[in-house]
């Protein structure tokens, strides 16, 4: 948890300058950011405004998902085409109903957009939440006596139901004490039954509105750090970049390892788990980029190096007992696992490299061998960059 809290202070701090914060906070809209880089994708920042609406405290939703905020009533479709969005990179827009923090369910246009690296990749989510105001439904009685119905809307949708069929006797519907109790009790059955339409225009306006306002504080906030953001994806060739899909299906996995491009100069490692970095005492922009050597020291023996290089020559995979070094110079045996990833054309898109401490822990919970451990691991990356080419694949075709 210390380790996941550190992450998520230094991916605000890293991209935007110590006033990016001051200057959102003042910002009226309701909105979050979250990092698709940390295990879970959590919200890295959450608005005054949408703490409001939520009825959370900063602390309560900081480090957390979004799906914190589902219930039984939120649509599954909606948040698939969310999570669609996400793993496109792209931008996405949908009527969700959510929860606040004392159960009440309430309709919120759901409007989000990707931020962009000056290396290309996305950095950052900004996700802006509009509440959709409740109408209520009542009757209306006309000249010729006849009641007019009105309709109860939830953000623009209609609730197709006659109040013909409910009446009592007498023409007028009377909206006394005890109606509105009742109504107020069916109001939460109400929100969570119904289907949802388009928000209003008003609605779509005042999104699009606070998301260039966020994204414009954000751009200008980052100049100062080096690490520019924009709203628009920088095409730089070359960078060893993930999209943010595979970065969330690495981030589910809870043990040591790192994903190298062979492609690239020097084969840097372009992903480093976060029980990596807790191995090693290493932060991950000290990990990125660099070739997997570093991690060697004046004892480390050249001939197990030697039978590394040949691995990865050969694009097969090798298990060593190798002697690494951390941050603070103290020495481990690392019995390491290395192995090709192939995509779904059967080319070696990366290599893998799965690190276990030895004497540290000689099985998990449920008994597992290391090398069962490391096979698991493994295979998950397999099927994770398996399942990405193919759907890239079938996406340009």
């Amino acid at each position: 948890m210390e380790l996941g809290s550190c992450a998520i202070e230094q991916s605000f701090n890293e991209s935007y300058s110590f006033y990016a914060r001051e200057a959102l906070d003042e910002l009226p809209d309701s909105f979050t950011i979250t990092d698709p880089s940390i295990p879970g994708h959590p919200i890295i920042f959450a608005s005054p405004g949408f703490l409001k609406m939520t009825g959370y405290d900063r602390d309560e939703v900081i480090g957390r998902s979004g799906a914190m905020f589902q219930g039984p009533g939120t649509c599954r479709r909606a948040v698939m085409e969310i999570r669609e969005a996400v793993r496109e990179e792209r931008r996405a827009q949908v009527v969700l109903l959510n929860y606040k923090k004392d159960g009440t369910p309430f309709w919120m246009l759901f409007y989000m957009a990707p931020v962009f690296g000056c290396g290309g990749g996305v950095v950052h989510f900004v996700a802006v939440q509009v509440e959709l105001e409740r109408r209520r439904r009542g009757c209306l009685v006309g000249e010729d006596g006849e009641r007019v119905q009105q309709e109860f809307v939830f953000g623009g949708c209609r609730k197709e139901v006659c109040l013909d069929s409910v009446m009592g006797i007498g023409g007028v519907c009377s909206m006394d004490q005890h109606d509105d109790d009742d109504d107020d009790d069916d109001g939460v059955r109400d929100l969570e039954s119904e289907e949802p339409c388009e928000a209003s225009d008003d609605d779509k306006r005042s999104a699009v509105t606070a998301m260039d306002s966020i994204l414009s504080v954000l751009t200008h906030y980052s100049e100062s750090t080096g690490r520019l953001v924009c709203t628009k994806r920088c095409s730089m060739p070359d960078m060893g970049l993930l999209s943010t899909s595979l970065l969330i299906s690495l981030g589910r996995i809870k043990q040591s390892f790192v994903l190298t491009n062979p492609h690239l100069p020097d084969m840097p490692i372009v992903y480093a788990s976060d029980a990596f970095l807790k191995l090693t005492g290493y932060a991950r922009e000290e990990v990125l980029g660099r070739n997997c050597r570093f991690l060697g020291g004046s004892n480390t023996d050249i001939s197990t190096l030697y039978l590394i290089r040949e691995s990865i020559k050969s694009e097969r995979p090798c298990t060593v007992r190798i002697l690494n070094y951390r941050k603070d110079k103290s020495s481990f045996w690392n019995l390491l696992h290395i192995s090709p990833v192939r995509d779904a054309s059967g080319k070696v898109a990366y290599f893998v490299g799965v690190q276990i401490e030895e004497d540290h822990k000689n099985g998990d919970r449920q008994g597992l061998s290391p090398e069962k451990r490391q096979c698991s691991v493994v295979g998950v990356v397999k099927v994770a960059v398996r399942s990405l080419s193919m759907t890239a694949g079938s996406s340009k075709s």
